[in-house]
C-alpha cells in the first residue's frame, strides 16, 4: 500500500475518535496494519461473530479508516478488507494558526548516489536480479536504477533528494519513510541489525532492526522471487524536528532540525548504514515500490514555513 499520512485539525477528527473508540475496531485497524484480510480472517482473530465485525468494518469506512473491495474466493465473493491510513497527524491548535507548507520526495530504492556494500548483497528488478548475487560491483551497473529490492551485509548507501522549497523557507521537521529489515543469508526471522541513518553527514540515530523478514511471502513480491530469500519489512518512520529525532514516535537523539543544514535548492543527502563498531551488524535490506508489503520507495517528508523561520 501507499505510504499515506494524513493531517487533520481536531474539529475534523471527531468521526475519526468516535470510529477508534471502541476496542475490536481500534484492534481492526491494528490487523489490518499486517496485511489485507477478509470478514472471516477478521472475525477468527477477534473471536467475534461475523456480523459483529461486518457492523465495525461499515463503521471504519464511513470514517475513511478502512476500505473495502469485493473479490472472488474458493466459496464465492469475499469482502476484503484494508487500511487506508499509514499515520494520522492531529493538529491541535487547528488550521487557520498555522501556514506550513508540506514537501513530499519519493526516490526510488535503485537511484542512489553511492554505496558500499559487503557480501551478502544484492538487487533486483521486478523481472531479475542485477548482475551477480553476493558481488558488490553490482551495485554500479546502469540496470541497478531500476531496482525496486537491494540488500547488504554491511556498508551503506546514500541518497540525494531534490530539495524545491521556496527560497524563502525555513525548515521545521523532515520525516523520512522506508520499508526495511536486516540482511541474513536467505532470511532469519530473529536477527537484529543496528541501522543508522545520517542526513547530510549528520548522524540522527540508530534501530535496532529485529530480524529479515521471512517465511511468509511480502504481497507484492514477483511470482518468481523464491521463497527461501527475504519478503518484507517493517514500515519505519524517522522525525526530525526542533525536539529532537524520534522513530515512529518514540525518542532515539537529541539531534534537532537547525543542525543537519537542510536548505532550499540544495540537495538533502540521506544515508542508511551499519558503523562499523556496531554491536548488531546485521546489514539492511530495502523494499521498494514492487517488492515488500508496502507499494513505496523511499520517502522524504519536509514541513515547512514559508516565511522562512527555520526549526520554530
Amino acid at each position: 500500500m501507499p505510504y499515506h499520512i494524513t493531517q487533520l485539525s481536531a474539529s475534523e477528527s471527531v468521526a475519526l475518535f468516535r470510529a477508534l473508540g471502541s476496542e475490536p475496531r481500534a484492534r481492526i485497524v491494528e490487523l489490518l496494519a499486517d496485511r489485507d484480510m477478509n470478514i472471516n480472517e477478521l472475525s477468527l482473530a477477534l473471536g467475534l461473530a461475523q456480523p459483529s465485525v461486518s457492523k465495525h468494518v461499515q463503521i471504519l469506512e464511513e470514517a475513511g479508516l478502512v476500505v473495502s473491495d469485493y473479490l472472488a474466493g474458493p466459496q464465492g465473493m469475499q469482502k476484503r478488507c484494508r487500511r487506508v491510513h499509514e499515520r494520522i497527524l492531529v493538529e491541535m491548535e487547528g488550521r487557520k494558526r498555522r501556514e506550513d507548507g508540506i514537501a513530499e520526495i519519493e526516490v526510488p530504492i535503485g537511484m542512489f548516489t553511492q554505496a558500499e556494500a559487503m557480501s551478502t548483497c544484492g538487487l533486483a528488478t521486478r523481472e531479475k536480479m542485477i548482475g551477480l548475487l553476493d558481488s558488490p560491483l553490482s551495485f554500479f551497473m546502469p540496470e541497478r536504477a531500476g531496482a525496486e529490492i537491494l540488500w547488504s551485509a554491511g556498508g551503506w548507501i546514500e541518497y540525494a533528494f531534490a530539495n524545491t522549497l521556496p527560497l524563502t523557507a525555513g525548515v521545521r521537521s523532515i520525516e523520512l519513510a522506508m520499508e526495511v529489515a536486516s540482511e541474513a543469508p536467505g532470511y532469519e526471522n530473529d536477527y537484529p541489525s543496528d541501522l543508522t541513518v545520517w542526513v547530510n553527514n549528520i548522524e540522527v540515530g540508530t534501530w535496532t532492526s529485529p530480524g529479515d523478514y521471512g517465511g511468509v511471502r511480502g504481497r507484492l513480491n514477483p511470482h518468481w522471487w523464491a521463497d527461501n530469500m527475504n519478503q518484507y519489512g517493517l514500515l519505519k518512520v524517522w522525525q526530525v524536528d526542533r525536539e529532537g529525532t524520534s522513530i515512529d514516535g518514540m525518542a532515539i537523539s537529541g539531534v534537532r532540525v537547525e543542525e543537519l543544514g537542510v536548505r532550499p535548492w540544495e540537495p538533502v543527502r540521506v544515508r542508511l548504514g551499519i558503523k562499523p563498531d556496531a554491536r548488531n551488524a546485521g546489514g539492511f535490506t530495502l523494499f521498494g515500490k514492487g517488492f515488500g508489503n508496502y507499494e513505496m520507495d523511499l520517502v522524504l517528508r519536509i514541513t515547512y514555513d514559508p516565511h522562512g523561520q527555520q526549526g520554530s
